[in-house]
């Protein structure tokens, strides 16, 4: 008896919630799953009559409302005049990541959270390039990155853009990733460490021996790629990661110690 009374709360909790939901949402998350389930790609126009208030059984301006939400959502695109109508889009992936970035804009995660994350995947994204992910093309790209900071920096500024290349190569993984989901996560969380204050401030200190560091562990990488040993990519990259979030970490602290005073 308390397992089905438990259970009717629940429904009738979430009844409540959806009931509570706004009209407009409710159609937009009804013409997007038919979308879906259609099979309609990008490019493709969505048919008028599922657009229609009568079909759909409401206002104009609710379902006006309701395509604006799937627009804001990058789902669909509209086009006046011939050949107009509702049209399915694809959402970019710069898109994606900006509207996740202002999702942690007043609560940035810590650095430790994003390391968390960070010491889990890049590892995997490594052993996958080494077991044969990575073009040729993709492998020159990703020496191309390393030759961006090669060189002593003549600048403080030119230093901090080697800093930003560093990150260029996890991101170049990445994108190689025979995991969609694995690398749109390993490029969100370089977009935090790129956004967040504290890192911008920490990528800007001064710090040859970081430079030299970084460089030790891609050359090392790279060639454990280019042998095919996954193991090897998998050990360089988590030790990385490791001397990597202890440097942030560090840095952060004595940050924060010097404004306290």
């Amino acid at each position: 008896m308390v397992e089905i009374s438990n259970l009717t709360r629940d429904l009738q909790a979430t009844s409540h919630l959806a009931r509570r939901r706004k009209r407009p949402d409710i159609i937009a998350d009804a013409i997007r799953d038919r979308i879906v389930e259609s099979g309609l790609t990008p490019g493709d126009r969505v048919p008028a009559d599922w657009l229609d208030p009568a079909e759909l059984k409401v206002s104009r301006g609710t379902l006006r409302e309701a395509l604006k939400v799937l627009e804001f959502q990058g789902l669909i695109a509209s086009k006046t005049g011939p050949g107009g109508g509702v049209f399915v889009t694809a959402i970019a992936p710069d898109n994606a990541f900006r509207m996740l970035d202002n999702l942690f804009l007043f609560e940035p995660p810590t650095i430790a959270d994003i390391y968390a994350v960070r010491k889990l995947i890049e590892p995997e994204l490594a052993a996958a390039a080494a077991g044969g992910s990575l073009t040729p093309e993709s492998f020159e790209a990703l020496q191309g990155t390393i030759r961006l900071y090669d060189a002593e920096p003549a600048s403080a500024e030119e230093e901090y853009r080697q800093r930003l290349a560093e990150l260029d190569f996890h991101a170049e993984l990445a994108r190689n990733s025979p995991n969609r989901l694995i690398g749109f996560v390993a490029v969100f969380l370089l977009s935090l460490l790129r956004d967040m204050t504290v890192c911008r401030e920490i990528y800007h200190l001064p710090n040859p021996e970081l430079r030299e560091t970084g460089l030790h562990y891609q050359v090392r990488l790279l060639r454990a790629i280019k042998a095919g040993d996954v193991e090897r990519a998998r050990e360089i990259m988590a030790g990385h990661m490791v001397e990597a979030e202890k440097y942030m970490l560090e840095r952060a602290a004595m940050r924060d110690r010097q404004r306290a005073r």
